[in-house]
């Protein structure tokens, strides 16, 4: 049986849903030879560890109460009474952290998976990197800070996967590492990689009101609890970016031109969500209606993408051949179209669900498995 010792960084929705995954999958993932020996779990201020890395892990039972824990707002150092963990906190924690990637990284290996949504995590998998740690990325700021972060997480390419950060549980980023490892050069990227633009654009075309299907689609739980973090289309350029970056261009995110669909002066700076959503929004409707008819005329929809194409990488709102596969998208599926030397005049699509908890964690669990040979 082999076995692959893990540390778990971040139990929002997908940490949890990972770690119920991790649980339920057991008896398949023994048939398949593997065991994945959870020793530690992070949330932002405190470490569960085993309390002895090297033979002990933390069990189904004392992972189901984690995630029962953590469902409840709670901090991970309530868990202080169980027998079989040791607790840290605060600056104590990322040292742990450190010591127990020194002691398994050179002899059975680490596999330091971040779930978060935090860039504090990057100083941590930028020192692991070298003490010979596996990474595996749902989070994607650390892909899209500096080119030397970037640099340093890529260094051994064997040691990474990121599937996750890009369409969630969808094959985009090994398609692409793929088609370029055959010698293939990509030339053109376009998709539209959220879930809730992808939304928005497709109702709106349908003559609804902007204010209307954004009001909808925070209340069906697609949007982020402020919707202008959707709208700004700062998520969508970082998907870009990590794009970008895979297919060798040297920018960093401030080289992107990001269309947000609000403008400055309604920003969460300047208006409170209550506001924005009950009169700033209806401000914007107008306009956007404008748009959907010209594109009507064109025989074109509206979709919100990101275009990667040559030096321009750019996020927004473009028109698109309605028979096109964007422009056929409908509801929440993110598509991606990647054009190459091979796929040239019909691109290859991937389309599916490219959001939610449960196919993201699923993206992760695959990538955790993926590197399964780097483990003796």
């Amino acid at each position: 049986m082999k076995s692959i010792p893990l540390i778990l960084m971040g139990c929002g929705g997908v940490g949890r849903q990972l770690i119920q995954h991790i649980v339920s999958c057991r008896s398949l993932h023994a048939k398949q030879g593997v065991h994945l020996r959870v020793v530690g779990v992070c949330d932002s201020k405190s470490l569960v560890a085993a309390s002895d890395v090297f033979t002990r892990e933390l069990n189904d039972a004392f992972l189901s109460e984690v995630c029962r824990v953590k469902l409840n707002g709670s901090s991970l150092s309530t868990l202080a009474d169980f027998d079989e963990c040791l607790v840290y906190s605060n600056s104590e924690s990322k040292r742990k952290v450190i010591d127990i990637a020194a002691l398994l990284g050179k002899s059975t290996g680490l596999a330091f998976v971040d779930c978060s949504a935090s860039s504090e995590t990057i100083g941590v998998l930028n020192q692991v990197v070298d003490l010979r740690c596996c990474i595996v990325l749902a989070n994607k700021k650390p892909l899209t800070s500096t080119l030397e972060d970037y640099d340093k997480l890529v260094s051994y390419p064997r040691r990474i996967r990121h599937e996750s950060t890009v369409g969630a549980g969808l094959p985009v980023i090994a398609s692409l590492n793929r088609i370029l490892s055959s010698g293939d050069p990509v030339h053109r990227i376009i998709g539209s990689l959220s879930g809730t633009l992808g939304y928005v654009m497709s109702e709106v075309e349908d003559g609804k009101p902007l204010s209307e299907v954004v009001r909808t689609a925070k209340s069906l739980g697609f949007t982020e609890p402020d919707p202008r973090d959707d709208l700004s289309g700062m998520d969508v350029a970082r998907k870009a970016l990590i794009l970008a970056r895979l297919l060798g261009r040297r920018i960093n995110l401030d080289n992107i031109e990001i269309e947000s669909l609000y403008p400055d002066e309604m920003g969460p700076h300047a208006m409170s969500v209550e506001k924005f959503l009950g009169s700033g929004i209806a401000l914007l409707d107008n306009n956007i209606q404008e748009r959907v008819k010209k594109a009507s005329l064109n025989q074109n929809v509206l979709r919100y993408v990101c275009v990667i194409e040559g030096s321009r990488c750019e996020v927004g709102i473009q028109e698109l051949p309605k028979n096109s596969a964007l422009g056929r998208l409908r509801g929440s599926d993110n598509v991606l179209e990647i054009y190459s030397r091979c796929y040239n005049e019909q691109p290859l699509v991937i389309q599916g669900a490219g959001a939610g908890n449960d196919t993201t964690a699923a993206g992760v669990l695959a990538d955790i498995l993926d590197i399964q040979d780097l483990f003796p």
